[in-house]
C-alpha cells in the first residue's frame, strides 16, 4: 500500500520532438512504497518520460520534484557499458554510494599507511553492508544466468547486456526504482523470480513493461498515457481495464451529448451576423469549448484484424529423428513430431534450450545434424524472426508496405489498401508518411508485424513477438490468432499471450530433453510446481536415515511404487477418452467457423464447449499424474 509521503512529483510536464507534442502539461505523483506501472501505445512517449525523470533526458516545460536525498535506480530499455569492462567490473560501472565507498576504500589500502580516513571509510562499509556488496552481485546475476563474472561485455548479447543491468539497479536497492521493459530478454523462470522480487520490495517502483501477469501481480495502480493525456487508476491491471473502459463509455456519452447541444448552438452563431454583436460574450466562449468536446475523437482500441489464411492440406510437416547439437550441447536428440491441421503449439523453455534454433530448423535457416523435416506442399509460411526485422531507414512507412502489396485479400471478397491495412496495426495516415528511422522500437516491431501477415499464411512462426510491442497490439495481435484459421508455433516468454493463443506446449529443458504438455503455461506452471514439490519430498526421504535392516525388508515392497492394474486400466481409459474429447472440440470449433449454424445451435454448441475444455483438462492433468508414477 502506497503512503502519503511524495517520493516523486511530476507537474505540469511537457516534451516536444519538433512540431510533434509527445505530452502536454501531464501531473502525477509516486508514494512511498507504490508500484506503478506505465501503460501507452508504441511512440507516445513512455520510454521518454522515464528517461527524462531520470535526468537522462531534457524537457520542455513543468518540473520534477524528488523528495530530498531519494536514492533512485533507473533501467534502460537498451543499457551500454564499455566493452572492455568484465561482467562484474560493469555492476561497479553507474556509481552508486556503495560502489563509490569500495572505490575509495581501494584507493586507501593501495596507499597504505600514508592513507587518511580509513577508519571514516571502515565505519561507513559497516554502516553499509559493503563487505557482502560483490557476494550480493553475483548471487543476483546467478538468478539472471550471468555466471562467467569475468566475461567481457562486448562478448555478450544485447539480452545478457540488459540483464547484467537489471542486476546493477537490484543490488543498489535505492528507495525509488525506475525500470523500463524489465522482463525483456528474461525466461520466464527468471521473469517469476523477478516478479515474487519485486512483489515483496519496500522500493517504490514506477515502470514500463507489457507483461500483463507481471502489471497484475505487482502494481498497486497504473497510469495511462493517451491523446497526450495521463490517467491514473487505483489498482492493478485486472481492474484498470475495467475502469479504463467506464470512463471511455462516460466519456463517449458526453461526447454524445455535447454533438446534440452543438447543433443547437451552431444555428445560433450561424444567425444573420448583425446579431453577433448583441450575442452574449460568454455563451460564445462557451460555444467553442462545446466544439472542442463534441470534435473529440476516443481510440477505444477495439480494433479487429480478420483474415482469411490460404488453404492449407492435412499435411504440415513431420520431423523424424531429428538430431542436433551445439559441439557437446544438445539442443534436439532424435526428436520425432507430426503436426496436425489447425495445431496451435507453444514452445517454452530457459534461455539457451534452443527454442530459436529449434525453430530456425523447420524455417531451413539453420541445418539439422541428422534426420528429416518434411514440410507439406501447401504450407506457406509466415515467420517472425528476432533477426528478421530489416527496413530502409530512408523509406517512408507505407512505401516499405506497398513494396509487398498495394492491396490485402482480407478473405470473403473484401480486401484493403496498404493504408487502410496500416491503420488496423494503429498507423494512422499522418505516420504513415514519416519515415521508418522515425518510428520507436515498439512501432518498427509493430510494422514487420504487419508485413508478416499482410502475406496471408497459413501457417505462423513467431518467435518472440510479443517483446517491444504494446499492450494494444498485442491484444489485436491476440484476437487475431484465436481466430486463425492455420497452425501456429510461437515462442514467447509472455505468459498471457501464451495463455490466450495455444492449445499445448513443447516445453525444451535442455539436453535435447522435450516434453509434450496438453495445455497453456498456467496450467503446466500449476502442474510442475505440484511435480517440484512431489520430487523435492523424495528428495527429503532419501535424505533420511537408513532405516534397520529387518525395516528395510519388510517396506522394500511398499516404497516399490509402481501402476496397478487399476491405474493402467483407467490411464488406457483417459487416452480414448482424451482422444475423443480432443476430436469433439475441433467438431465444435469448426462448427461454429461454418457460419452456416442457426442461433440456437451456436448456443447450445457455445454452452458445451467451456465444459469440454474442462473436462478434457482434468483428464490430462489426471493422465500426467499416472505417467509421474
Amino acid at each position: 500500500m502506497a503512503t502519503n509521503i511524495p517520493y516523486l512529483e511530476v507537474l505540469k510536464l511537457t516534451k516536444r520532438i519538433g512540431d510533434r507534442t509527445l505530452f502536454e502539461d501531464i501531473s502525477f505523483t509516486v508514494g512511498e512504497r507504490e508500484h506503478i506501472g506505465l501503460i501507452a501505445k508504441n511512440g507516445t512517449g513512455k520510454s521518454t518520460l522515464l528517461s527524462i525523470i531520470a535526468g537522462v533526458e531534457g524537457y520542455e516545460g513543468g518540473d520534477i520534484i524528488f523528495r530530498r536525498d531519494l536514492k533512485v535506480g533507473y533501467l534502460e530499455q537498451s543499457p551500454s557499458y564499455p566493452g572492455d569492462l568484465s561482467v562484474i567490473e560493469a555492476c561497479f560501472w553507474h556509481g552508486n554510494e556503495v560502489t563509490e565507498l569500495i572505490r575509495r576504500y581501494e584507493q586507501c589500502m593501495a596507499a597504505g599507511d600514508a592513507a587518511e580516513g580509513l577508519d571514516e571509510i571502515l565505519s561507513e562499509m559497516e554502516r553499509l553492508k559493503a563487505w557482502d556488496y560483490e557476494r550480493k552481485v553475483k548471487q543476483i546475476l546467478s538468478r539472471l544466468k550471468i555466471r562467467d563474472f569475468d566475461q567481457k561485455i562486448s562478448q555478450l548479447s544485447g539480452g545478457q547486456i540488459k540483464r547484467v543491468a537489471l542486476a546493477n539497479v537490484l543490488i543498489s536497492e535505492p528507495d525509488m526504482l525506475i525500470l523500463d521493459e524489465p522482463t525483456n530478454h528474461l525466461d520466464l523462470e527468471m521473469i517469476e523470480w523477478l516478479e515474487n522480487y519485486l512483489s515483496r520490495t519496500t522500493m517504490s517502483l514506477l515502470m514500463v513493461t507489457h507483461d500483463r501477469y507481471f502489471l497484475d501481480r505487482i502494481c498497486s495502480s497504473i497510469i495511462e498515457m493517451d491523446d497526450s493525456r495521463i490517467y491514473t487508476y487505483n489498482g492493478n491491471y485486472s481492474l484498470y481495464l475495467d475502469k479504463r473502459q467506464e470512463r471511455i463509455d462516460n466519456l463517449n456519452q458526453e461526447i454524445q451529448r455535447a454533438n446534440n447541444l452543438y447543433r443547437t448552438e451552431l444555428e445560433w452563431m450561424r444567425r444573420m451576423p448583425q446579431a453577433r454583436g448583441h450575442k452574449a460574450k460568454y455563451r460564445e466562449d462557451a460555444f467553442y469549448e462545446l466544439e472542442k468536446v463534441a470534435k473529440r475523437r476516443i481510440d477505444s482500441s477495439n480494433v479487429q484484424l480478420k483474415m482469411d489464411s490460404t488453404y492449407i492440406g492435412s499435411k504440415i510437416f513431420e520431423a523424424s529423428g531429428v538430431c542436433k547439437s551445439f559441439g557437446e550441447k544438445v539442443i534436439l536428440n532424435n526428436f520425432d513430431y507430426v503436426f496436425s491441421r489447425y495445431e496451435k503449439m507453444g514452445i517454452v523453455g530457459n534461455n539457451g534450450t534452443g527454442k530459436s534454433t529449434f525453430i530456425k530448423m523447420l524455417m531451413g535457416v539453420e541445418p539439422y545434424d541428422s534426420g528429416s523435416i518434411d514440410v507439406g506442399e501447401t504450407v506457406r509460411f509466415g515467420y517472425y524472426s528476432q533477426e528478421g526485422m530489416r527496413f530502409d531507414d530512408g523509406k517512408k512507412v507505407i512505401d516499405a508496405v506497398r513494396e509487398i502489396a498495394e492491396y490485402v485479400e482480407m478473405g470473403k471478397g473484401e480486401r484493403l489498401t496498404a493504408s487502410q491495412f496500416l491503420q488496423h496495426f494503429l498507423f494512422p495516415p499522418e505516420t504513415q508518411y514519416n519515415y521508418i528511422s522515425k518510428l520507436s522500437g515498439g512501432e518498427r516491431r509493430r510494422l514487420y508485424l504487419c508485413t508478416v501477415l499482410m502475406r496471408s499464411p497459413n501457417f505462423l512462426v513467431l518467435d518472440e513477438p510479443t517483446n517491444d510491442l504494446d499492450i494494444v497490439t498485442l491484444q489485436i495481435l491476440e484476437e487475431y490468432l484465436k481466430d486463425f484459421r492455420g497452425c501456429l508455433i510461437v515462442v514467447s516468454h509472455d505468459r498471457y499471450f501464451m495463455d490466450k493463443v495455444v492449445d499445448h506446449l513443447l516445453v525444451f529443458r535442455g539436453e535435447g530433453d522435450i516434453r509434450d504438455f496438453p495445455g497453456n503455461y498456467t496450467q503446466y506452471r500449476e502442474w510442475k510446481v505440484l511435480a517440484d514439490k512431489r520430487e523435492a519430498e523424495k528428495m527429503q526421504e532419501k535424505s533420511k536415515p537408513s532405516e534397520p535392516v529387518e525395516v528395510q525388508r519388510r517396506s522394500a515392497t511398499e516404497r516399490k511404487r509402481r501402476l496397478t492394474f487399476k491405474e493402467r486400466k483407467e490411464m488406457e481409459q483417459l487416452e480414448i477418452d482424451i482422444e475423443r474429447l480432443e476430436a469433439e472440440k475441433k467438431d465444435i470449433e469448426a462448427a461454429l467457423c461454418s457460419g452456416s449454424l442457426s442461433v440456437e445451435k451456436i448456443t447450445e454448441l457455445s454452452k458445451r464447449l467451456p465444459l469440454l475444455n474442462d473436462e478434457l483438462d482434468e483428464k490430462s492433468m489426471r493422465w500426467l499424474e499416472l505417467s509421474e508414477i
